[in-house]
């Protein structure tokens, strides 16, 4: 909007004939200064950092959202949606995790072994009594971009079912998630 104000001004003072040398260089360079440039990140500019969530009494869908939202970087300033921006998740706790209404009965995990009729399903109560990180790996999948920049952000989700984790030397920070 600036930009077409200084355009303004000056074919304003051109045509009016109003104007001097100053005032005429200092719309030019004004102008100059206001061009739009499309930022790019390089390879060597992007950081990773790590984030810890603790998951206790979270309900599973807003912090997967979350979670899938940090992983592509859309937190930072320079994102770029081409481009691996985003940050390391270490999720503790993940069995204290909770989900809404009667999805705790009701929702089923499916999958396909490849061959005919071969579709076996599973329910949220033996997944979560069997594989709790998987519960919350699906859901953050299903929020990622299916292509190799997807794949590539999945691994940096890392999901344990206790408090403990193996990532301290990194330094995780807390990731606030309502």
């Amino acid at each position: 909007m600036t930009s077409k104000r200084n355009a303004f001004n000056f074919y304003h003072l051109l045509y009016t004939g109003t104007f001097c040398a100053q005032s005429v260089i200092a719309c030019i360079c004004e102008m100059d200064s206001m061009s739009n440039k499309t930022f790019s990140p390089k390879a060597d500019d992007i950081e990773h950092q790590w984030h810890i969530v603790d998951a206790t009494d979270k309900v599973l869908g807003r912090m997967a959202s979350k979670i899938a939202h940090v992983l592509k970087g859309k937190h930072k300033p320079t994102y770029a949606p081409h481009m691996d921006m985003g940050d390391h998740v270490v999720v503790v706790n993940i069995d204290k995790v909770r989900v809404t209404g009667d999805k705790a009965e009701k929702k089923v995990y499916h999958r396909h072994t490849g061959y005919p009729g071969g579709l076996r399903t599973t329910s949220y109560e033996r997944m979560m009594d069997e594989h709790p990180d998987r519960i919350l790996k699906k859901a953050v999948w299903g929020m990622l971009p299916n292509n190799r920049l997807g794949r590539q952000l999945i691994k940096k989700l890392r999901v344990y079912a206790g408090p403990d984790h193996r990532h301290k030397a990194q330094q995780p920070q807390p990731l606030d998630i309502q």
